[in-house]
């Protein structure tokens, strides 16, 4: 035992020293595969439906005009989409030519209600 945890602490100080571009790409990649595998079996499957926020904003509708409420509903088919939504445009800053900036705020604000629950 005494062997191995010597042998691994020499090849991590070997790599820390000496670092190789194709072993450090090779070790990120196996490592978010290590942590993705274990995220999903460690995930407690209390989450948001992503309808949830389309249903919230269903009440503004009134608002929106018909290209955005598809705009929306587009948004919220799946929490990928809600995720990527929330950090390009709420997150980021950024402003998207499909929601004018009222409803843009709108959106955000919901989101961010639940952001804890995506």
């Amino acid at each position: 035992m005494k062997k191995l945890l010597i042998l691994i602490v020499a090849i991590a100080l070997y790599f820390h020293f000496y670092p190789n571009e194709k072993l450090n790409l090779w070790l990120a990649q196996q490592k978010t595969s290590i942590l993705s595998l274990f995220s999903d079996a460690t995930d407690t499957k209390i989450r948001l439906k992503s309808d949830k926020i389309y249903q919230d904003l269903s009440r503004d509708f009134a608002t929106f005009n018909s290209q955005e409420q598809a705009y929306v509903a587009e948004i919220t088919a799946s929490r990928a989409s809600v995720n990527r939504f929330n950090e390009t445009y709420c997150l980021g800053k950024k402003r998207t030519p499909k929601l004018q900036r009222e409803n843009l705020l709108k959106v955000c604000e919901t989101i961010a209600q639940y952001a804890n629950l995506l």
